[in-house]
This record gives structure tokens, sequence and C-alpha cells, in this order.
């Protein structure tokens, strides 16, 4: 398309910004052709054939013509330029605005290059070709230092083998000359010409059955910085050494004499701090005289050693055992024939105990007065009736925490346990699997005689349960309610306040974000002057003045947990400080997850004096 009628498009700016500057392709073209004129021209010099230098004119100027004189009766050659100048007019009417108009047909034709210009270009080409080929057929060591020997010399010269022939084909081995099938792994003779089988390949030190080793991996790089996420003991204490040394001498034992009871539940617990009760050391608590045995961990104790333990020691009338995970049927059953006098059993997880093995104890200790287990599946109903059958008329004390199966039935069933008095049901495996009537219905039928009750995590235990069936309860000592979503301020409140009992000696109710300062107030009435220990971690709307009671109520009070309550703050318990002149020891639990409570901490003097200590998060705060 002709851009001589002087119509143009739009421009770019880049293309206006040059024309502006005086950079045109007309004056680039002239610069251009003005640096080549300066240059020799390759190739033979004199004239050249018309139809092969042949350029047409684009703006109609006279040309120059090749010295001599052309003949008039021969064809005359077409005109022709230099080379310079047919470049230069080759791009005088260029534009960017051409750049989107289809290129137009040129007339001119390629020129011919000399015999030596053409044998140096296809020289390069085949140069370039080359190195291509190469670069794509370099193989990096470190990526795979595997290089596959049957590539070698394939389709090469010289001794080299031909090309790797077809996978199945048959071939002549280079070397024992037998005839063999090609495969993937077949391996050029080296040197060639031919192929080796794959016995031929191992025999000359290669293996062609050889996997390509994985690319290396960057090392990652260590953290330089020392991160102490725990205290690390350089020393062993006193207590870890005094139980290598009695394990170490386990067979002397009887030389210690008379360890006596209390030494031996100091040795107990001392055992448990790092689980250093074994099979081996186990014989420390091996006597016939024994009544009372506690074992804070027994994770370390297998079924046999359990055995082995109840065989030795048969007058046992209080047995616990904390941990209890390999107490199992054939050990509980040792338990059972092994330990008549027994009456008091605690178990802290026996998970592999059946419901066979419950029967046959509660069935050979009709005399049981405590029960109590924690963290066990597969006790049932059928174990429930077979408690209260056999032990209801001496059953005074019943745990059955965290038992998946407690549902109505076990609470109805427990209605016979007439001389109770303590009972903990507290986290069921499902907690609305026990409805409020039948808790209800419950603590009616038991008031007479509880004096301990733990029925944290129902959800479903309401106000009414408390004033309607908790209320006839008049014995009641401790009380621990954590957990009870239902349970309201004002409901709460009112029961303490028309609650017809004695004073407790522990309230417990964490975590009910219902309560406040109305029922708080209505605790410290009912049972401020006897009142231990009391939890009301959680509480939501306590005021500043119902915490401030707490040192004019609370005068017995050896525990407060007052963790994540809102109002707490350092002279609220200044306040409790001045008001406990009587107390031997007072421990406040309080997290300051308000940011309320600035703690100095343990080695304060004016908290020794008192007897004071704060369990929490000491604070940022530099005093």
């Amino acid at each position: 398309m002709s851009r001589n009628n002087n119509v143009r498009g739009p421009t770019s700016a880049l293309t206006e910004f040059l024309r502006a500057s005086g950079i045109t392709p007309t004056t680039v073209a002239r610069r251009a052709a003005t640096q080549n004129d300066d240059q020799p021209v390759a190739g033979p010099s004199g004239t050249r054939d018309g139809d092969d230098e042949d350029v047409e004119m684009a703006d109609g100027e006279d040309v120059e013509m090749a010295d001599g004189e052309a003949n008039e009766d021969e064809e005359a050659p077409r005109p022709r330029r230099t080379r310079a100048r047919a470049r230069a007019a080759a791009t005088v009417d260029y534009d960017s605005e051409e750049l989107d108009d289809p290129p137009e047909e040129t007339t001119a034709k390629k020129r011919k290059l000399s015999k030596a210009a053409e044998a140096k270009l296809k020289a390069k080409e085949k140069a370039k070709a080359k190195k291509k080929k190469e670069d794509e057929n370099y193989e990096d060591e470190d990526d795979d230092p595997y290089s596959a020997l049957s590539k070698i010399g394939w389709g090469g010269k010289g001794n080299a083998s031909p090309k790797k022939p077809t996978v199945g084909n048959f071939e002549d081995c280079a070397k024992c000359e037998k005839q063999f099938t090609v495969t993937k792994y077949t391996m050029a003779a080296i040197p060639g010409p031919g192929f080796l089988c794959h016995p031929c390949a191992k025999a000359s030190g290669d293996d062609p059955f050889k996997k390509p080793a994985p690319p290396k991996r960057k090392k990652v790089p260590a953290d330089k910085r020392t991160v102490v996420h725990f205290e690390e003991r350089r020393f062993p204490t006193l207590a870890s050494l005094c139980i290598k040394l009695i394990t170490k001498h386990i067979d002397d034992v009887e030389a210690l004499g008379d360890i006596g009871a209390m030494n031996m539940d100091a040795i107990s617990k001392a055992l448990s701090k790092n689980r250093g009760l074994t099979p081996q050391n186990a014989h420390l608590f091996y006597n016939v005289t024994n009544t009372t045995l506690t074992l804070y961990d027994a994770t370390n104790l297998p079924s046999p050693a359990l055995t082995t333990l109840f065989h030795l020691n048969p007058n046992l009338t209080t047995l616990r055992l904390d941990f209890c995970g390999h107490l199992d049927d054939a050990s509980l059953g040792t338990l059972s024939s092994s330990l008549p006098a027994l009456t008091s059993i605690e178990f802290l997880g026996p998970f592999l105990v059946r419901p066979a093995g419950w029967l046959a104890l509660f069935k050979s200790h009709p005399s049981l007065t405590s029960f109590k287990i924690t963290q066990s599946p597969r006790f049932d109903l059928d174990c429930m009736h077979a408690l209260v059958t056999h032990c209801a008329p001496t059953l005074t004390a019943l745990r059955l925490r965290e038992l998946g199966k407690l549902d109505d039935d076990f609470l109805e069933a427990m209605h016979a346990l007439t001389q109770l008095e303590e009972l903990d049901l507290a986290d069921p495996g499902d907690s609305q699997a026990c409805s409020a009537e039948a808790i209800q219905a419950l603590l009616g039928a038991l008031a007479g005689s509880l004096r301990v009750l733990d029925l944290s995590r129902h959800a479903l235990l309401d106000d009414d349960v408390l004033k309607k069936g908790l209320a006839a309860a008049r014995n009641v000592e401790i009380l621990v309610l954590a957990h009870v979503p239902l349970l309201t301020d004002e409901g709460v409140a009112t029961f303490f306040a028309e609650w017809e009992t004695a004073p407790l000696r522990q309230v417990e109710m964490s975590r009910n974000h219902e309560l406040g300062g109305k029922a708080l107030v209505a605790v410290l009435r009912h049972s401020g002057k006897c009142l231990e220990v009391l939890a009301i971690n959680g509480w939501g709307g306590v005021d500043e003045e119902a915490l401030k009671m707490v040192a004019r109520l609370g005068g017995e009070l050896r525990k407060l947990d007052v963790g994540w309550v809102r109002e707490v703050d350092d002279f609220v318990v200044k306040t409790w400080m001045e008001g406990e002149d009587e107390s031997q020891g007072v421990v406040v639990d309080a997290p300051n997850g308000h940011g309320k409570i600035r703690m100095r901490g343990r080695g304060c003097p004016r908290l020794a004096e008192k007897g004071v200590s704060i369990h929490g998060v000491e604070s940022h705060t530099v005093f």
C-alpha cells in the first residue's frame, strides 16, 4: 500500500519523540549509506547480469549506468544503482506507520554470492549446527554421574560401531561372537565395531543395567542460632542418682532395713517423676506386710510384673495404680484371687480390662468400700449392674471418671447405692449423654449420704438440677461443677442463698462464663467462714467489690483460683493479703491473661511473710 498521498495514521510516542529530535528513517538510512560507502565490496568487481542485479526504482530518479556503452542492436541492460544507493533508496520511505500494513511485494531479486563467500557461509552454518547438537547432547556429571557407555560410538566413524540396531533383532557379540538379542541395555564394543552381549559387557567392568544416580541435593544450611526451648540439666538430680543406685543393687535391698510407709510413698513419687519404675526395681515394693500400695506411674510395668506384684503383696487392703495401661484380664484375675482383703481400688487408665475381668473382681470382692476408675472405655452397663449387685451394701466411694459409655441407664442403676458418700461422674464420653432429669433423680436418691460430688462437664445440668435435686443434700462438703454452661448467675446465687446445709470446704466451679458477682457473694456468705478451696476461673461478670469480699469472708482459704477473671488486679490482690493475717498459707492461681496482675514472684518478702505463693505467668513489668 503506497503512502505517497501524504495521509498518515497515528504514530507511537517514541516515533514522535524521535521525529521531534530530528531522527527520522531518512536520516538513519542516509547515515547507514555513508558508512557503507567506505567499506570494500566483497566478491569480484565489474558488471553483473541484469536479471541478477535488477532493482526497481521507487521514486523515478535517474540511475547511473555501468562503465562502457551498451550495444543498441542487443537488448539493453536495465539501469542499476550502486549498493549503497540501492540500500538507501530502499529505506527512504520507511516509516513506523507502515508496520501495520501488509508487506509490499518487492521486485528486487537476490544477488548471487561468489563461490568463496558461499563456501564460507556453508562452513559457518555447519559449525553452528554442530555446536547446537553438542549442547543438546550435553549431560552434566553432577546431575547424572552415570553415562550410558552403549551410546558411545553409535553412528560414528572409523572403528566405532554402526548405529544401534532395533531392539529385538539378533546380533553377534563383538567379543565372544555369540548371537544375542538386542535390548535397550545393549552396549557398544570399545573399541568397535560391533556390540557386546550382557555377560561380556559385565565382564568388561561396565554394568548395562546400572540405574542413573539421583541428582545431588543442595545441603540446607543449618540454623546458626542456638535457641533453647527447655531447661537443660547439666547434672543429674539427687533423686535420679539414688534411683540408679537402688536399681543397681536391687538384689541387696534387704540391707536397707525397714523403710517405712512414708518413705516408700516418697520413693514411689520420686520414681514416677521420670517413669523410673521398672520390673527390675519393683522388688522394692514386694512385702507381705504391706497393707497400702500406691504406684504413681506404672507405665513400664507389663502384665507379668503386675501379676508378680499382686502375688507378693497378699495382705493389701488399699491399692492405687496410676497409668496402669498394661493391666489386663490376666493380671486383674490374679488380683481378684490373690488379694482377698482388698477393700479400696483406684485405677487410672485400665484400658485393656474387659467386662469379664470386672465381673470377676466384683464377684470376688463383695466388701469393696471404694471403687475409683478413670479412662476405662470397656466398662459397660453389665459391669455397673454387677457392682451394684455385689457391693451396694458396703460401697461408699464411686468414681467413674471419663467413662465413654456413661448414660442415663448408669445413673438409674446407681439409685441402689444408698451408702454412697463420694460420687465422681465427671468428664463423660458424651457431655450430653446424661439428661438433667436423670441427674436430678440420682441426686434425690443419694441426697441423704453424699459428702463429695463432682459433675463436671455435664452439658445438660442446669439451675433446676441444683434447686430440685442437690437442695436435699444436707451433708455435702465438696462440690465440683466445672464446665457446666447452663448454670446462670441468678440461679446459682438463689440456690446458695436458699440451701440449708453446713458450709462447704471446697467449691470449684471453674469455666462457667455466665457466673458473676452475685454467685460469688452468695457462695462466700454461705460457706466463706469454712471455705478452704475456691475456684472461679473464667467467671465473666465478677465485679471488684465482690472480689474484695473474699478477704473479709474467706478467712480459711488455702487455695484460690481466679485465673481469667478480668477485674483481678494488684489492688484486689493487696486487699486479699491484708485480710489474711491468720492464714498459714494461701496459693493464688492467677494466670494474668488479661494483663492486670503484675506478679512479683515467689521471692517477694511481703508474700513470704504472709505465707502466700502466686502461681501464674509473671508480667514483664519492672518493679
